[in-house]
């Protein structure tokens, strides 16, 4: 997966230290219910779209980016679903991060969109919409939450997002 310059740049000086980052993820869902997932490039697990935010980038228009980047789906944001931080990710080059994520709830922007789904970057190995009650094997612990805030909000939107304590 490329490292973004301005992360690259932070690694000339903090080598794998621990950085704080701004994350976004999707719950993209379809007319039918189905959960978009990609299975990531980098561990073989299938997750949730996500991604980190470039320099003065809206969460917004970032969690849109990375889903059209990533599956080559068209979105458009419906709501925020949980915003919470997550435990420390440690890469395969060494490198250690930590996010305050920002979870959004997506509809894609038409049928043709949806059925437009395919691995779109090296991110992913395979893309593919589930049930939420047949999601893949292995699929993370913090997307299982994520996915959980996200259903709960479609279903009573009033209650607003829901926040890690």
């Amino acid at each position: 997966m490329p490292i973004p310059e301005y992360i690259l740049g932070l690694r000339g000086h903090v080598g794998h230290e621990l950085l704080w980052l701004p994350g976004v993820c999707a719950v993209v869902l379809d007319d039918e219910g189905r959960v978009l997932l990609g299975q990531r490039s980098d561990n073989g697990r299938w997750a949730l779209v996500a991604g980190f935010l470039e320099p003065g980038e809206q969460p917004a228009a970032g969690i849109v980016r990375e889903v059209l980047e990533e599956t080559g789906v068209e979105v458009r944001v419906e709501g925020i679903a949980a915003v919470g931080t997550y435990p420390p990710v440690e890469y395969p080059n060494g490198d250690r991060a930590q996010y305050v994520t920002t979870t959004f709830v997506c509809r894609p922007v038409s049928a043709d969109s949806a059925r437009a789904a395919h691995v779109a970057d090296d991110e992913s190995l395979a893309v593919g919409w589930f049930a939420p009650d047949d999601l893949p094997d292995g699929l993370s612990a913090g997307s299982r939450d994520r996915l959980r805030a996200a259903l709960e909000w479609v279903a009573d939107p009033s209650h607003g997002p829901w926040f890690a304590r």
